[in-house]
């Protein structure tokens, strides 16, 4: 199922801030990302609603196991692409920038397939 680069910047901060094994917040999203808290709140209303995230009476957020697929996967190509730009001589600052614009909307084939090429390659 597509879903919006919105919603997948969402889950996958949901991912990185549950990585250090503390409780995530609504909150927490918001000092993350910068947003005002009305619209984390209505994005999380949003995930909650589409099943890809569950929140307790405590207000802790859970990725579903949808939710967190589509979270590992955007993961997955920030982290490879913006160590592959780098790999390239891009600056860090930029890398990073352009790979989290890139992630969202690069096809499932052709992230593959550049993925193939590096390994193949080694760079």
């Amino acid at each position: 199922m597509k879903i919006h680069e919105s919603a997948e910047m969402y889950l996958e901060t949901i991912l990185m801030l549950g990585r250090n094994g503390a409780p995530v917040r609504s909150i927490d999203v918001v000092g993350e990302l910068d947003f005002k808290k009305s619209s984390v709140s209505v994005a999380m209303k949003k995930l909650r609603e589409n099943g890809y995230v569950e929140m307790d009476d405590e207000g802790h957020l859970t990725l579903t196991p949808s939710g967190r697929k589509i979270a590992e996967t955007m993961y997955e190509r920030h982290t490879f692409l913006s160590d592959w730009l780098e790999s390239l001589g891009v600056e860090k600052d930029v890398a990073v920038a352009d790979a989290c614009r890139m992630e969202h909307v690069i096809s499932p084939e052709s992230f593959e397939a550049i993925k193939k090429h590096v390994e193949r390659c080694g760079e």
